[in-house]
């Protein structure tokens, strides 16, 4: 039994880097742009997609490659669709971004049909590992070294370097960048760009362990929102305690409870606003306020 639970618990922590990448772009796009970005979950599956169409051209360099075009959408999209709603009513951004979701999707459709695609790791990666009582598959391994190498470069990027101050200040206070003679239209651009290159390196990630179709999204976004929520709105810490905790849980209930499993982190979701309404590490945000 224990060692069902452990591997089970590492499972859990796979699925729940993956979270907290999606989430964390979602973080970086609501902190700096306001813009709560309902089309955050279609990134994802354009990231996985791109990712399993470049594979065949240029092996595993499309894991790279494919999440940096989607970023480069990204920041297209934020130049000619997102930029229009700042300061517009927030229902206005939900209804917009919801738009270009179905879009993705129906592109998604048109480009690579409605089938899903098989993907599979790279053959260093197949089979399986023992550490102890703990077994796992070779990729999920390094699906969680490489979250947690990138999480690792996303902090040191953040905290030491000259535009991840310029991140962290326009989180709080846009106004104040732009009074210091930053051009802060390209500043958000390139923000928007990097949340969506975050969600869409989860995609690729994810390609050979969730079934890569069109609907896709669908088991990102939600996640997605509920990991925020309960992390709180803006806290990239809470993003990832948050993700590590509902990939833990769902993982759990799906060993001991699997009738629950879809339902295990709006349980968890609900029982944590009921004691801190912010979520985890949520704080009060004048400029939301």
């Amino acid at each position: 039994m224990i060692e069902v639970l452990i591997s089970q618990v590492v499972n859990g922590l796979v699925l729940g880097f993956l979270y907290v990448l999606i989430a964390i772009g979602l973080t970086i796009i609501f902190g700096m742009l306001g813009i709560i970005n309902f089309a955050h979950g279609a990134f994802f599956a354009l990231g996985a997609y791109f990712a399993i169409m470049l594979s065949s051209y240029i092996g595993w360099a499309g894991f790279i490659v494919g999440p940096l075009i989607v970023g480069i959408i990204g920041m297209l999209t934020e130049v000619v669709l997102i930029r229009r709603l700042y300061g517009k009513e927030p229902l206005l951004s939900l209804i917009v971004t919801f738009g270009a979701a179905l879009f993705i999707e129906a592109a998604i459709r048109l480009v690579w049909g409605a089938g899903g695609q098989p993907f599979s790791p790279p053959s260093i990666l197949t089979g399986v590992v023992e550490f102890g009582p703990i077994v796992t598959t070779k990729y999920r391994v390094a699906v969680l070294v490489i979250t947690a190498v990138i999480l690792a470069a996303f902090w040191a990027f953040l905290r030491f370097t000259p535009y991840g101050r310029i991140l962290r200040a326009g989180g709080r206070d846009p106004q104040m960048v732009s009074l210091l003679g930053i051009n802060l239209p390209l500043v958000m651009t390139a923000a928007f760009g990097f949340g969506i290159a975050l969600a869409a390196a989860a995609g690729a990630l994810a390609a050979p362990l969730w079934s890569v179709k069109p609907n896709i999204a669908e088991a990102a976004v939600m996640p997605a929102f509920v990991t925020v929520t309960i992390g709180g709105l803006g806290s990239n810490l809470g993003a990832i305690v948050a993700g590590l905790l509902i990939g833990v849980t769902t993982a759990l209930t799906i060993q001991f409870w699997p009738e629950a499993s879809a339902a295990a982190m709006y349980i968890l979701m609900t029982i944590v606003l009921l004691v801190r309404p912010r979520g985890l590490f949520g704080e009060q945000w004048e400029r939301f306020e």
